[in-house]
């Protein structure tokens, strides 16, 4: 069964984020060490989290594999990764592994 490793960065009070470098820098570097691995990966830009409320995320990944050991895998791979978050934001990324049901 296909599993999905979802990144989401919380908006909090102090909190920064540079959009232009996660989507091409960091981006990027989850191809590079991380694509052996994985299926698919796409990021989505907190707008809003509904009618006039401001978005609680800054942006949320996802980025799916095949089943839990190409997962596995694909996170033993992701050190540089990890490693690159200091570079676009001072946020602690909440993290969800989950299977794809529906």
């Amino acid at each position: 069964m296909a599993v999905t490793l979802q990144v989401l960065y919380p908006v909090g009070d102090g909190t920064t984020f540079d959009h232009a470098y996660y989507a091409t820098t960091h981006m990027g570097l989850v191809g590079e060490h991380m694509g052996a691995h994985i299926t698919a990966a796409q990021a989505s830009k907190g707008l809003a989290g509904g009618p006039d409320t401001p978005a609680p995320f800054h942006a949320i990944a996802t980025i799916t594999s095949a089943d839990q050991e190409a997962m596995g895998a694909a996170m033993k791979a992701a050190g540089p990764v990890m490693a690159d978050i200091p570079n676009f934001t001072n946020v602690q990324p909440q993290i969800l592994i989950g299977e794809i049901y529906g």
